[in-house]
Order: C-alpha cells, then structure tokens, then sequence
C-alpha cells in the first residue's frame, strides 16, 4: 500500500519553501514600514522557524512512520533553496565574504549532483550524510540566524559570532565536500570502466 504524498511532514517542508521569499521579501520592505533592526529581526526569526520545520518534519516522518521517497527528495531541496537564499541574502548586505558564500552554495550543488549520481548508479550508501555534514549544518544553521539579526542580543555580539561560525561552516563545508567525493571515487572510476 502507498503512503499518501502529502502529508504532515511533506507540509513542513513546504512550509519551509514558503518562508524563502519572506525571508528574502522582509529586507525589500521601506524603512518607514519597516526600519533596518526589525527587518533584520523578522529575517532571522523566520530563518529559525524554517529550521525548526525541517527538526520537526523529519521527526514527525520518523517517529509515525511517514516517510516518503517525495518528502525525503523535497526535505533535501528545500534545506538548500533555504540556505542558499539566506546565503544570498547575507551576501547582498556585506555581512559574508563572496568566497565563503560560493563555498557553502558552490558544495550544496556539488554534493547535492554527486548523491544524484550515485544513486543513479545504485551507490547512494557511499555519500549518505556523515558526521562532519551534520556538525557543518550545525554551525551553518546557527550562523545564518546571527549573521541576518546583526546586533547584540543579551550582550552577545552576534554579527562576531556568526562571522567566526560562518568560517567555521565553511572550512568544514570543504572538508565534508572531500570526505563525500573520496567515498564516491572509486565508484565513479568503475563507471569509466
């Protein structure tokens, strides 16, 4: 029996899709609407409400048995549309180097054509997520949300902090980029063959 495509998790995720062009959309508010420190604030609290989403879909999808191949293909999409806007976002305003942004965008496609092509190939198990994505996700997603607020918050200097995670994320963006393509290598080598 098939499991409905659409479901309470597969409506997370899209959720999470339509916090993109908020996101993006709050910075193009006037000034007079909307002054700097809160489009800055709203940014970031959708941001975290987006990354909540994508705690919870895969939770929910879990804990009561509602994965699909379609959640699971468009959990991925949208993790990185959110990332890669918010990257640009970010980029527009100062608040991250070009170099760090072409990273963590440049890896997203990389890594996200290498598990296209390896699971077109049947060997998908290679390039699953490891331990170094996640503790990449972790800096990546904590840095974002202080990079898009930009003041102090209780005394924290977070437009600091975020730099320093941002870099973070972004060193080990390029290392999980190499732990993937090494695992993938000797698969694709046997491909040529």
């Amino acid at each position: 029996m098939a499991r409905k495509t659409l479901n309470i998790p597969t409506a997370l995720t899209w959720a999470r899709i339509a916090f993109i062009p908020l996101i993006v959309g709050v910075f193009y508010l006037p000034d007079a609407w909307c002054p700097p420190a809160t489009q800055n604030a709203l940014a970031c609290v959708m941001f975290v409400l987006a990354a909540i989403t994508d705690a919870l879909d895969g939770f929910i999808a879990r804990r009561w048995n509602m994965t699909t191949r379609m959640g699971a293909f468009l959990d991925t999409v949208a993790d990185k549309l959110v990332v890669c806007s918010a990257i640009v976002v970010l980029l527009a305003f100062d608040r991250i180097d070009m170099i760090v942004a072409l990273i963590i965008v440049g890896r997203e496609i990389a890594v996200t054509a290498l598990r296209e092509w390896m699971a077109k190939i049947g060997a998908d198990d290679s390039v699953k997520v490891n331990w170094y994505g996640k503790i990449k996700a972790i800096a990546q997603m904590t840095a974002i949300p202080m990079l898009l607020y930009y003041d102090d918050l209780f005394g924290i200097p977070f437009a600091a902090v975020g730099q320093v995670l941002i870099y973070v994320a972004a060193l080990l963006t390029l290392y999980s980029m190499v732990v993937y393509a090494l695992a993938a290598w000797p698969h694709l080598e046997a491909q040529d063959d």
